[in-house]
């Protein structure tokens, strides 16, 4: 079974800066890994992704601000986010998607979410 735990979340003023970790733990490859995020009253959108090859996918208000990067040896993802603003307010969560071996011995797809971490941007 594959646990995710998110930490980095936080208060921080407008033009200031986070980094969220999102740890994967249990028996699996990881394939892409990402984030999201969700503002009170708006849809869960996507904010980046990244593949285990290194391709990387940011949403347009991330891009030029925020960083996201991998380190395959922790099963790790983080996203480095800089020059905070009140609309970056939002539940982020991470996402990862991979093979595991089931019961049986067979690959076995999975997408786990993160339980999500706060980020408040005060202006």
């Amino acid at each position: 079974q594959v646990q995710l735990v998110e930490s980095g979340g936080g208060l921080v003023q407008a033009g200031g800066s986070l980094r969220l970790s999102c740890a994967a733990s249990g028996i699996f490859s990881l394939n892409a890994m990402g984030w999201y995020r969700q503002a009170p009253g708006k849809q869960r959108e996507l904010v980046a992704i990244i593949t285990s090859g290194g391709s990387i996918n940011y949403a347009d208000s991330a891009k030029g601000r925020f960083t996201i990067s991998r380190d395959n040896t922790k099963n790790t993802v983080y996203l480095q986010m800089n020059s905070l603003k009140s609309e970056d307010t939002a539940v982020y969560y991470c996402v990862v998607d991979g093979v595991y071996t089931d019961s049986l011995g067979d690959p076995a797809d999975f997408s786990s979410w993160g339980q999500g971490t706060q980020v408040t941007v005060s202006s």
